[in-house]
């Protein structure tokens, strides 16, 4: 771009922000109040806080617009859930009693109510509460929540622009309530759901709003003829009313493709369009429709969903070429930034120089901000920024992290044979029962046993001293005997040391691979109020030390009972981390593979014969649009199998997903080669069953009886009524008994009650099986 001034000044905004707080003060908030030791008063409070000095620390960065409405307790879906009055009818008596513990009880559940389905945010770790529509849902507004934000903000004297999940990408995320006919189609409410956004426009628009933007990110999807048809027509509508606020409505994660046209036309004053890895795809489109004149158009050059800092030269390139393209040309991030941390100023233990290649979402601001000053006023009024930015390129590209020759060669040297088992299925699973000896409706649990305080009070004990490795390994042996005589007690078949000495899946093994950097405040939330810390995979990967050999070792030593190795997956690996984005992400996987194939190898030595490679992420991390699934799954699966394909076929290899749309993928589940799958099921009332079935996936299967992410203890008559669900799609035996997931996240009394529940319907349906 050249130092000319562009005829109109840019504008620099966002579309969301991290909620958390630094210190995830809202967390602690409320899980404090779920546990009654905050009242629901000083939660609102915490709240409001947190809202007011985001937003004042926006402005003060130079976002000239800040979102509000995007702010939640639990997750914004669920809040337009409530926006639009799509409350389940289990869960109206308790809204009704108050709001907000129905709320709550619609994210998590009650002992005695079911709470909405939960999965992934399109192709993100971030987890919503999924709306249950049928013919008979009739919408209400309540605009409240969205109406107190926006004038909160104004009272700030701040210009800000309240964020709504669209109507289209509402409806298309939703599904059928129980009970309501699978064929049912949520978009077929189009026309009812339209006036409640039309009420809820006017009291925006009466409260101040000047600006308000409706997320629309399933139009980046494939979409047919007629979501076309319902999202022109959703906009013509709305697009039409004279008491509304203008209207931005936004797309995110990838190209707009076929629905571009549509929203071009649509009687709307703005677009928001990614012009990240979609960016050749958008500016292509946006050409060939003659772009949006007269219009608004934000572009979003900053890569909203992982760390790197942004090439502002490349950024600015493209910038230029949009101005020729819209009325007027404003800079955001490519999505909301709750999808990162908040600040990576505040990393200690990342080398200075290293800590110069990332951004988080202050840092992102920064860059968004430089961008429209950029676009503005020309590069002379920012090239100090711009000097400094190509000296923290270069020194990444030319780091030795990021290149290791060794491991380049040995992916490199990999063959078709180092990916395929030595035996087919049908013959390893003679070997596999022969030697392991299960009962029918084999019982198990996903990996990971309850984290507790005393746990991790015990791991920071150690990083700051108070106690020795001595002390702290003697305190996970404890755990873990305790762990192992609890599930002999209880009667399950297939074991797991519990994980106490994990601080997370990802994490744990990142900090103990080459090429991966660990941060100390990276807290990402995944859903309500579990947050991660995703690791950075910044350069190239081995595996220095066994990792996992010797504390599955000493389980295995307390029983005689087979005893499951656990290990992260490499996909997961790279879909819970900031994956680097100098390389493509098959390479990076092939060198992750390698680097878990080496700990598998080592735990089969080792006399592990159940050895589970955990894949959640699979189905998470599959593209948006069809064209772009099959290399990826190509890369994926190979990746697993060369992961486990080098273990003798009487080792039983497990895999575990949960939280997802398999339906998608059954083909490359089956792919994959696993001897054993686990799969969350309970909320989904045994879906995937159903789906594999269809499929013929011809191997052993663990659809969940047990939802983990709720804290009710399922019944064992409960756990029977799925489990015989189950027994409709998959014959008994080739169908396990487990959770959905880990129970890292559940406390004891309610895990001791579910599993046992569990173990008892497994014996029940065992005992129907055999007539006895």
């Amino acid at each position: 771009m050249t130092t000319k001034t562009a005829a109109a000044a840019a504008r620099a905004t966002v579309y969301g922000y991290p909620r958390q707080g630094p210190n995830r003060e809202l967390k602690k908030a409320i899980e404090g109040y779920w546990k009654g030791r905050v009242s629901a008063d000083a939660l609102r409070a915490t709240a409001a806080e947190l809202r007011s000095s985001t937003w004042r620390q926006l402005a003060e960065a130079g976002i000239d617009e800040v979102p509000t409405g995007d702010f939640s307790y639990y997750d914004h879906v669920l809040d337009t859930s409530v926006m639009v009055g799509a409350v389940p009818e289990r869960h109206r008596e308790a809204v009704a009693a108050d709001a907000l513990d129905g709320f709550f009880a619609m994210a998590r559940g009650t002992q005695h109510v079911a709470p909405l389905e939960m999965t992934k945010w399109f192709d993100t770790n971030y987890h919503y509460l999924v709306p249950e529509l049928g013919p008979d849902t009739v919408f209400t507004a309540d605009s409240s929540k969205q109406v107190a934000e926006l004038k909160e903000a104004l009272a700030l004297g701040l210009s800000a622009r309240p964020v709504l999940v669209g109507p289209v990408t509402y409806l298309l995320l939703a599904k059928p309530a129980p009970g309501v006919s699978a064929d049912f189609d949520p978009l077929t409410l189009l026309d009812r759901l339209l006036p409640v956004y039309t009420e809820v426009l006017a009291d925006l628009r009466a409260a101040g709003a000047q600006w308000v933007q409706l997320d629309e990110p399933a139009l980046v999807q494939d979409r047919t003829n007629a979501e076309l048809n319902a999202a022109e027509r959703a906009y013509r509508v709305l697009g039409a009313l004279t008491d509304r606020p203008k209207l931005l409505v936004a797309s995110y994660f990838d190209r707009l493709g076929e629905a571009l046209p549509v929203l071009a036309k649509a009687p709307v004053e703005g677009l928001a369009l990614d012009f990240t890895d979609a960016a050749a795809a958008n500016l292509d489109a946006l050409a060939a429709v003659g772009g949006l004149p007269g219009k608004r158009l934000v572009a979003g050059v900053v890569n909203g969903r992982n760390i790197w800092v942004n090439d502002l030269e490349k950024s600015l390139a493209t910038l230029g070429t949009l101005l020729g393209l819209a009325g007027q040309v404003d800079v955001a991030a490519s999505c909301s930034l709750l999808h990162v941390p908040l600040d990576s100023a505040v990393e200690r233990d990342i080398e200075p120089q290293v800590l110069r290649w990332l951004a988080f979402a202050r840092q992102k601001t920064a860059e968004i901000v430089t961008l429209a000053r950029g676009l503005s006023h020309g590069t002379d009024a920012i090239a100090t920024e711009l000097a400094a930015n190509r000296a923290d390129l270069a020194a990444r590209a030319g780091s030795a992290l990021t290149h290791d020759p060794a491991v380049r060669a040995r992916a490199a040297a990999v063959t078709a044979t180092d990916s395929r088992r030595s035996q087919p299925y049908a013959e390893r699973t003679v070997a596999q029962r022969a030697h392991l000896a299960l009962p029918l409706l084999p019982t198990t649990t996903i990996g990971s046993f309850p984290q507790t305080a005393e746990l991790r009070a015990a791991r920071a004990d150690l990083r700051t001293g108070r106690t020795d490795v001595g002390g702290y390994e003697e305190r996970i042996r404890s755990e873990i005997g305790e762990v192992i005589a609890f599930q002999e007690k209880t009667g399950l078949d297939v074991l797991v040391h519990g994980e106490a000495e994990r601080n997370d899946m990802v994490q744990y093994f990142a900090e103990q691979l080459t090429g991966y950097l660990a941060t100390q405040h990276g807290w990402v939330q995944s859903y309500g109020t579990r947050y991660v810390r995703p690791p950075v995979l910044a350069g190239d990967i081995s595996r220095p030390d066994p990792m996992t050999v010797r504390w599955t070792t000493y389980a295995q030593s307390l029983t005689d009972r087979p005893v499951k190795g656990m290990l992260t997956g490499p996909v997961t690996m790279l879909a819970w981390s900031f994956v680097r984005d100098d390389q493509p992400l098959g390479d990076t996987a092939r060198q992750v593979a390698l680097a878990l194939r080496d700990e598998v190898n080592d735990l089969e030595a080792a006399g592990t014969s159940v050895i589970q490679v955990d894949e959640p992420a699979l189905r998470e991390t599959l593209p948006l649009r069809a064209t772009d699934r099959p290399a990826y799954l190509d890369w994926a699966t190979e990746a697993f199998r060369l992961t486990t394909a080098g273990v003798r076929p009487g080792t039983q290899i497990h895999t575990h997903m949960c939280y997802a749309e398999f339906g998608d993928i059954v083909q490359a589940i089956d792919d994959l080669d696993a001897d054993v799958i686990s799969l969350e099921a309970a909320r989904s009332h045994m879906q995937v069953a159903g789906e594999l079935a269809e499929h013929g996936y011809p191997r052993e299967a663990g659809p969940g009886v047990y939802d983990i992410h709720s804290p009710r203890v399922p019944g064992a008559e409960e756990a029977a009524v799925l489990l015989r669900k189950g027994l409709e799609a998959i014959p008994a035996e080739r169908l396990w008994v487990n959770p959905d997931c880990g129970l890292k996240t559940r406390g004891w009394p309610e895990t001791r009650a579910s599993l046992e529940n569990l173990v008892s319907a497994a014996r029940t349906v065992r005992t129907e099986l055999s007539g006895s």
